[in-house]
This record gives structure tokens, C-alpha cells and sequence, in this order.
């Protein structure tokens, strides 16, 4: 048996750590002293705390930790499927650390031009344009912003067993409007929709008209900057909002893994003030 402070050196844990793991039910001390309270833990949990420091070092949380190690599931069964999907979260955060790595530099390079930090909106294309009349199948609902990539797989598959079914014809990529007035944590009022061709029962009619256009190449991150760009060339040449915003989906990350190559419309409806 050790001592807690034996244990706490050993396994580079402060003992106020090792009363708090076992607060919470994570690692209990093999035996208390009735008469002074002393803990003591056993040879055999040591490995038990490496495994949870092991853990902690792949962003685990306590909960999770003691999930795994709780678990009637096969030990390694079950901490070979967590381990994968805390490599998948990690590459995932890997990933976006990297492209905001190599935004820094852009905009440390543009400063040291002379260059204002948002200079780069001046490369923004923003085209006037009128967009006929579409037919939409399409699906309407709240969605929170963390639920966006889950609900649009799930409607646009399910707008898609529709148009199958009724024997339409697709004639446009898939598109999401925006029909809220303001950003909200409680879920934006999004539509998911695709064009076809035959007007009919399950189909409304969507008259867009006068329009600003931007297409972006790219990662959606950067969708705020092109919308800031179309507010600002609306309010520079007399427009005004005229319609939900729309984002037309050329291609997606159905079709590619890489954001690189992403290619997305972005149709603001407007009208001369």
C-alpha cells in the first residue's frame, strides 16, 4: 500500500487532485485509516492513474475518463473506440488551427505592406443580377447553428426521395435560405430547398429578382465577409434588403473533403431604396 503522498509522488498528481478524483468517483483510495483518515492506495492503481493522465493528455474530460474506465463494455474494446474518436476531434481541431495559422501570416503580411487588415474585402466581386423564377422543393424549419451540417445531409436526402418519388426533374444545385431577421442562439428560420423544373403540388414558386451575387471559393468560414461586402455595396448604390438570403450550393462537402474546393453563390435580394 501507499501513503497518498507516496501516490502523489509517484504519479506527479497533487494530493488536493487526488481528494477531488475521488470526490467525483474516479480513482477511490484502496483504504481510509478509520481513526485518522488517512487514504491509501494500491500498487495496482498506480497504472489506473497513468491511464488517466494518459487521458487527460488527449483532451478527455473527467467525465469521459470515468466513463471508460467504469464501463462493463471490454477495456479495450471500448477505449479503442474513444481513442479513435478523440483522434478524429483532434485532427478536426488540428485542422482549423492550421488555417487560422495560415491567416495570421496573410494578415501579418498584408500589415507590413501598409495595409489595412480588412483590405481584403476590396477583392470581393459583387455583381448586380435578376434571377428568374424557380420552383422549390424544399423543407422549412428552425435549426441551431451546431445542428446545421446534420440537418442539411437529412433534408436535402429527404427533399431528394421526394422529387424521386413525384418523378420530377432537378434543374438547379441545392440551395439554403435564410428567412430570419437577426442571428439567434435559439436557431435561425432556414429552408432547405431544391429547384426543379415542374410546378406542382409540393412545390412552392420563388421569385428572387434583383439580386447581388458573390461567388466564393472556399471555406464557409468566410461567408460573413462576403455578406458584409454585399451590405456595404448594397448601401453605397441605393439598395435595400428585398428577400431572404440564399446560398447556392455548386459543391459541397457531400461531394469533397477538402474546403479548398468549395464552391458556393451567395444571392442577396434587393430593390432601389
Amino acid at each position: 500500500m501507499l501513503s497518498i503522498g507516496e501516490f502523489s509522488k509517484i504519479c506527479k498528481v497533487s494530493t488536493k487532485t487526488l481528494r477531488y478524483y475521488d470526490e467525483i468517483g474516479l480513482i477511490n483510495p484502496s483504504k481510509i485509516n478509520q481513526e485518522n483518515g488517512y487514504r491509501y492506495y494500491s500498487i495496482e492503481q498506480l497504472e489506473t492513474m497513468l491511464l488517466i493522465n494518459r487521458l487527460k493528455q488527449y483532451n478527455f474530460s473527467l467525465e469521459e475518463i470515468k466513463a471508460i474506465i467504469t464501463s462493463e463494455e471490454i477495456p479495450n474494446e471500448k477505449l479503442s473506440i474513444e481513442l479513435y474518436k478523440k483522434k478524429s476531434e483532434l485532427e478536426k481541431q488540428i485542422q482549423i488551427y492550421s488555417q487560422i495559422t495560415e491567416q495570421l501570416n496573410e494578415d501579418i503580411a498584408v500589415l507590413k505592406q501598409g495595409k489595412s487588415i480588412m483590405s481584403y474585402l476590396n477583392k470581393i466581386d459583387v455583381q448586380l443580377v435578376e434571377i428568374p423564377t424557380m420552383y422549390l422543393v424544399s423543407i422549412r424549419k428552425m435549426v441551431y447553428k451546431f445542428e446545421m451540417e446534420e440537418q442539411y445531409a437529412c433534408c436535402f436526402n429527404s427533399i431528394l426521395r421526394k422529387i424521386q418519388h413525384d418523378n420530377l426533374t432537378v434543374n438547379a444545385p441545392p440551395m439554403v435560405l435564410y428567412h430570419s431577421d437577426e442571428f439567434t442562439p435559439l436557431g435561425l428560420d432556414t429552408e432547405f430547398a431544391i429547384p426543379v423544373e415542374e410546378f406542382v403540388t409540393g412545390t412552392r414558386d420563388f421569385r428572387p429578382g434583383l439580386c447581388l451575387k458573390t461567388t466564393l471559393y472556399g471555406r464557409y468560414s468566410n461567408l460573413p465577409s462576403i455578406y458584409t461586402k454585399q451590405c456595404e455595396w448594397a448601401e453605397q448604390n441605393g439598395y435595400e434588403n428585398n428577400g431572404p438570403l440564399y446560398e447556392v450550393y455548386i459543391t459541397d462537402l457531400t461531394q469533397t473533403s477538402n474546403e479548398d474546393e468549395l464552391i458556393t453563390e451567395i444571392y442577396y435580394p434587393v430593390k432601389k431604396k
